[in-house]
C-alpha cells in the first residue's frame, strides 16, 4: 500500500529551509531598518535649510557699513547693527534674536562667516561686497548656504 516514492521531508531538509528563510527575512528587515532610519533625513534637511535661510535673510537686511554697537550677550543678536557683526557667530545652538534658545531645535547648530568678496564674484571689487556663508548642522546632516551683500549705499548697480 504505501508507495516508496511518496515520502515526506526529512529533518535535514527542514533545517536547511529554515536557515535559508531566516537569512532572507533578516536581509529584508535590515533594509526596512535602514529605510526607517533614513526617512527622517528629508525633514532634518528641510529644517536645516529653513534655519539657514532665516539667518541669511536677517544678515542681508542689515546695513553694509560698519557702525559701533555694544557687545552681545550669549547667543543674542539684538545688538548686531551691520553685516560684519555676524562674522564668527557660532553659539552652538539655535537662538532667537533676543538670545532665547529654540528648544524644538535642540541639537542643531549654526555658524556664520562674513568676508570680503575676494573672488570679485559680483564684479564690484573686494571692498564693496561681502560673501556670507551660513552653515547649519544636526548630527551627520549639514546644510551650507552662501549669499552676497553689496554696498548699495555707494550707488553700485548689479
Amino acid at each position: 500500500m504505501w508507495n516508496k516514492r511518496q515520502r515526506g521531508t526529512t529533518l535535514v531538509e527542514l533545517i536547511i529551509a529554515m536557515v535559508i528563510i531566516g537569512v532572507a527575512v533578516a536581509g529584508v528587515l535590515q533594509v526596512f531598518n535602514v529605510t526607517t532610519i533614513a526617512s527622517a533625513d528629508p525633514i532634518v534637511q528641510k529644517q536645516l535649510r529653513v534655519v539657514a535661510e532665516g539667518m541669511m535673510d536677517e544678515i542681508q537686511r542689515q546695513p553694509f557699513a560698519a557702525s559701533t554697537n555694544t557687545a552681545s550677550v550669549g547667543c543674542a543678536r539684538n545688538t548686531f547693527n551691520d553685516v560684519m557683526d555676524y562674522n564668527g557667530y557660532s553659539p552652538g545652538m539655535i537662538c532667537l534674536v533676543t538670545g532665547d534658545q529654540v528648544m524644538e531645535l535642540a541639537g542643531m547648530t549654526i555658524s556664520v562667516t562674513v568676508a570680503a568678496d575676494t573672488n570679485n564674484t559680483l564684479g564690484l571689487g573686494t571692498s564693496d561686497a561681502y560673501v556670507i556663508t551660513v552653515k547649519t548642522a544636526r548630527g551627520n546632516n549639514s546644510f551650507t548656504l552662501t549669499g552676497w551683500r553689496a554696498n548699495y549705499a555707494k550707488g553700485v548697480a548689479i
